[in-house]
């Protein structure tokens, strides 16, 4: 077996190239790159731009819409807390009103139950106290009879004579019981 050299050469033949580094290709490159560049430049001026400004404005004008809207709609709650508040100091202000209209009206309540439960107590007192003069009319009666009583039987042990109640009577008078 014989071995084969292989030589590989890295250089191209002479008069191939990169085209983009032939100096004789400038000029035609120059020139297509000229024609391109135009043909972007008017693309871009033309197309493009135009587009995206038009897109750019309309996120502007969204971007703005939502801007009025949210202060709007902040205004609008705003408006809503403050009404609230007034709301509720007014309703503050009509529970303090109520309350202070059930205090004066239990209080009037408790006043004309006091002076009913003083009046009713003056009553059952005067009544009470009828119903104890009666009571000592009554026992000064029973006493004074029981006197009469008791001078009638003292005569009779005494002297053994019996005097009449009405006699009885006299002597318990003038002795001042």
């Amino acid at each position: 077996m014989e071995v084969q050299a292989t030589h590989t050469a890295s250089e191209a033949p002479h008069g191939a190239g990169f085209p983009p580094f032939k100096t004789e290709t400038f000029p035609s490159q120059i020139f297509w790159l000229a024609i391109t560049f135009a043909v972007l430049l008017l693309v871009m001026w033309r197309i493009v731009s135009p587009r995206i400004g038009g897109v750019i404005g309309e996120r502007k004008g969204k971007v703005a819409g939502d801007l009025a809207t949210a202060h709007a709609h902040r205004r609008d709650a705003e408006a809503t807390l403050s009404a609230y508040h007034a709301t509720l100091a007014q309703a503050r202000a009509n529970a303090q009103k109520l309350a202070e209209e059930r205090r004066t009206l239990v209080s009037d309540e408790a006043e004309k139950a006091r002076a009913a439960a003083d009046s009713e107590a003056k009553q059952n007192m005067a009544q009470a106290e009828a119903r104890i003069a009666l009571s000592r009319q009554e026992a000064a009666q029973h006493v004074t009879i029981a006197a009469q009583d008791a001078a009638a039987a003292i005569v009779a042990r005494l002297i053994g004579d019996t005097v009449s109640p009405q006699e009885a009577e006299a002597a318990v008078k003038a002795s001042g019981a």
